[in-house]
């Protein structure tokens, strides 16, 4: 099993709240039979767990997920 944690920490739990709330309703809907992922958020660091099969799987879901966090940063114009 191959893993890795994106940190995000933003400037406000308002802000780190809801990047959070625009991702996480992703969790289950994109998740392969190779890689996995998790949300948790403290105050405002939003961290991404993801879990992966092997490499190629871990750089998919690592790129998956940076990606939906930007977007819901310039979405919410905290980018």
């Amino acid at each position: 099993m191959h893993t890795a944690d994106l940190v995000f920490t933003y400037d406000s739990v308002d802000i780190a709240s809801l990047v959070e709330r625009s991702v996480r309703q992703e969790l289950g809907e994109i998740d392969g039979d190779r890689t996995t992922a998790s949300l948790s958020l403290d105050a405002t660091e939003l961290t991404v767990h993801v879990d992966a099969d092997d490499l190629v799987a871990l750089r998919a879901g690592i790129n998956t997920w940076s990606t939906l966090v930007e977007v819901a940063e310039r979405v919410t114009g905290v980018a």
